[in-house]
Formats: C-alpha cells, structure tokens, sequence
C-alpha cells in the first residue's frame, strides 16, 4: 500500500459536482493499493499515520500527531499511486489491485482508521472525484508499506 499524505488547512471532494465531504485542519491521504497488499501492510500504515507527528507546536516544531491538534482525516482511492513510468509515455497500472482486492482493503483502512478515534471522511471508491486542498505548510509526505526499513 503507499499513501501520499498531505497536511491541509481544508480540504474537500466532490462528485459530480457536489461536495461529498469535506475537512477543515488535518491530512488528506492518497491511498493507493497494489495486488499482493495484506492487512499486515494495512495495520502497519494506520499506526504510522496515526502518530505521524508532522503538526506544528506552539514553538513552530513539527511535534503534534493529528489527535494533539484535533484534526481529521480525508482518504481518497487513488490507484494511480501505483503507476509504472519506465517504459513509453503512457503510465502502466499492473500493479494496482483490481476493485475485487483493493475494495475490501480499502474499507478495512477505512474501518482501522476510524478506530484510532479521529473523524475520517472519504470519497468513493471509483468515482471521478474533484480534490481541493489547502496544502499547508507545504508538508506532503510519501508512505510505502513495503519500504518499511
């Protein structure tokens, strides 16, 4: 699994031009899921991100997670995470899981997510969404779970 993960000042998305949910202080993640991913890798990412300290303090460190500033979360599927560039011009998606793999363990994410205790919003899985955030900082993080060293 990889997330792409960025702190926002607000964040929002919408299908068909409807605002389907939205965040004020917290982290919009860009969860892709690749064929071979478990629950091992899921549980993995949710204890990082969930105390991935990347929030400033009075002092201006980066020295809060996501519940010391009571921020919430924005999870948006997003296969392309998993795209090949080394070959032509067109991005190869092999390695991203089929709906039948990436669905459940997308709701699992979701599921362990909520369980940490802060407000998790989502898009849908599949849709064409429309992103708008507020990168703040800008702080945008890279997190493989397969890159764990």
């Amino acid at each position: 699994m990889r997330l792409l993960v960025q702190r926002t000042t607000e964040a929002s998305v919408s299908i068909n031009g409807t605002v389907h949910n939205s965040i004020e202080k917290g982290l919009v993640i860009f969860l892709g899921i690749e064929t071979g991913d478990t629950e091992e890798d899921c549980n993995w990412l949710i204890q990082k991100i969930s105390k991935l300290r990347i929030f400033n303090n009075e002092d201006g460190k980066m020295n809060h997670s996501i519940k010391g500033v009571n921020g919430a979360f924005l999870v948006i599927s997003q296969f392309t995470l998993h795209a090949s560039t080394k070959k032509g011009n067109r991005p190869s998606y092999i390695r991203a899981a089929p709906p039948e793999i990436a669905i459940p363990l997308y709701e699992q994410f979701i599921t362990k997510l909520e369980s940490t205790g802060s407000q998790v919003s989502t898009g849908i899985f599949g849709a064409d969404m429309k992103v708008r955030l507020t990168n703040d900082g800008p702080v945008t993080i890279w997190i493989d779970s397969k890159n764990r060293e």
